[in-house]
Order: structure tokens, then sequence, then C-alpha cells
């Protein structure tokens, strides 16, 4: 049986997000110009933004973007390999308005000098801003890449730390 992908559109203080859902789990969230983002032939048709996973996505980003939300519960369908996969689950644990780097997230993981491939696979997270990539920074606190720019990247880590607002 082949998998159903559909996606939508919600505005967002970055302008217009893409969220893509594969058999009713949210498995993409692209910003406009973010690096490895796929061809739009890739998220299927477009669908309802009211139909799940799609409302509460939109509900949680929503709050999210008020402050009034601090952790995403959402249905996740994330592909990669199964160490992209261990790294998004990492990236899952950091708490809103923390940071680590990719050499804590490697530690963390048990491969402490994997911190390279940390940062590739944090790279391709498929679902920014729910998984926080933006919450990964250099081993001397420095910003350093971000799919959707660093200068975005900067103002979710101010937002979070109640330094800016959107």
């Amino acid at each position: 049986m082949n998998a159903r992908t559909v996606h939508t559109r919600t505005d967002s203080p970055y302008g217009p997000l893409t969220l893509v859902a594969t058999d009713g789990a949210l498995s993409g969230l692209y910003m406009s110009g973010q690096r490895h983002r796929p061809a739009e032939e890739a998220f299927g048709p477009r669908a309802d933004p009211g139909e799940a996973p799609f409302r509460a996505a939109v509900e949680q980003l929503t709050a999210y973007f008020t402050g009034d939300l601090k952790e995403f519960d959402l249905p996740l369908s994330l592909g990669g390999t199964p160490f992209q996969r261990s790294v998004w689950q990492q990236l899952q644990r950091i708490p809103y308005g923390e940071t680590r780097s990719y050499g804590e997230l490697a530690d963390a993981l048990g491969s402490p000098k994997a911190s390279r491939a940390v940062g590739l696979a944090n790279g391709r997270n498929p679902v920014g801003i729910i998984v926080p990539c933006h919450r990964v920074i250099g081993a001397r606190g420095d910003l350093t890449g971000y799919g959707g720019g660093l200068d975005r990247k900067r103002r979710l880590l101010d937002f979070e730390r109640g330094t800016a607002l959107f």
C-alpha cells in the first residue's frame, strides 16, 4: 500500500510554512527558501488545513509563536536513516530556551566523535521548529548552520530566551 502524502500552508512570523503529512502524521515543516527543502511535487496534493494532523499542528505552532507552548505534542512520521532519527529524537529532548552543542548531542548518543555526523543529521531535520534543530549551536556557543538561515535561528533562540518577540 502506498503512503498518502498531502500538504497545506500556514502563516507564521517567518512567512508561510509548508506542512506535510504522510498517512495522518506530520512528516515535514518547511520555510520558504529553506536549504534541503524537497521539490513541491514531493509534498503531494494540497489539503484542507483543518484536516488531521494539520489542525493540531497549526494550533500548536500558533501557541508556540505567542509564547503559550513550550513543547509540541504531535504525531510525527520522520523518514531518514536510523542515525538521523536518533539525532532527531535527541533534539526533542533539548528544553525550550536552552541549547546544546553538536558535541554534546554526539555524547548523548554515545558517539562522542560523531559531532560532524550529528551536524549533518541536524541539517536534514524534516520538521524544523517542532523538532528543534535551531537549539543546536557550535562548541564555542556560536550560531552555526540552520536550514532556515542564521537570522531565523537567532530570532527563534532569542524568542525562546525571552529577549525578543515575533
